[in-house]
């Protein structure tokens, strides 16, 4: 289980990080505003978080068979190269340009800040979902119910969606790289116990 909780908290920096960058962008606008987009982004980022790895789960278990014998070093090198992309992302500084493009479309200027823009806001969850997929093939190999894990995954996802957008408009995008960072760090050494202690 703590495996699990692990590799949820590492799969929910990403929806974290940009969660961050949405509130310090709405930091000028009212607790009611910044209410309604933490909801969007817990509700937006969770239920992605949640599907993408089951999606790669289901794909996995179609492909163990025939990669049985392969199939830890398979997942240990997906999560180390997902990872190591985090923390390639943090030193290149890509993800705060990134962000701050993202939440300028998800911020929707032209309704005075009162909505949100909800097809960039689905666009967003998706991208940040992305590697939670190819994270999915190595719930595989981990002794546990990958659908209660990835309602975990889920969940903790939208926990930190929520939290990350009232830290933003709080406190601005400083724990921003910090996030990624952590995230990368957690999924390599995850990685790493599934290649050579499964």
């Amino acid at each position: 289980m703590i495996e699990v909780l692990l590799l949820a908290i590492a799969l929910a920096m990403d929806a974290f990080a940009v969660a961050i960058g949405l509130g310090a962008k709405s930091q000028k606008h009212s607790s009611q505003y910044v209410l309604r987009l933490a909801m969007y982004a817990a509700l937006y980022f969770g239920i992605a978080q949640g599907i993408m790895p089951l999606i790669g789960y289901l794909l996995g278990a179609a492909l163990l068979g025939w990669l049985a014998a392969a199939a830890p070093w398979i997942g240990g090198v997906i999560l180390i190269v997902l990872g190591g992309k985090m923390l390639y992302e943090v030193f290149a500084g890509h993800n705060e340009e990134e962000i701050d493009d993202i939440a300028e479309e998800v911020l929707a200027k032209n309704s005075g800040y009162k909505s949100v823009n909800h097809k960039t806001m689905f666009t967003l969850a998706i991208a940040t979902s992305i590697d939670a997929m190819a994270a999915g093939f190595t719930l595989n190999l981990l002794a546990l119910n990958a659908w209660l894990a990835c309602l975990i995954i889920a969940v903790i996802t939208a926990l930190f969606g929520l939290l990350g957008v009232y830290l933003g408009w709080r406190s601005g995008t400083w724990l921003e790289d910090k996030a990624e960072a952590l995230g990368g760090l957690v999924l390599i050494a995850i990685g790493l116990k599934v290649m050579f202690f499964s």
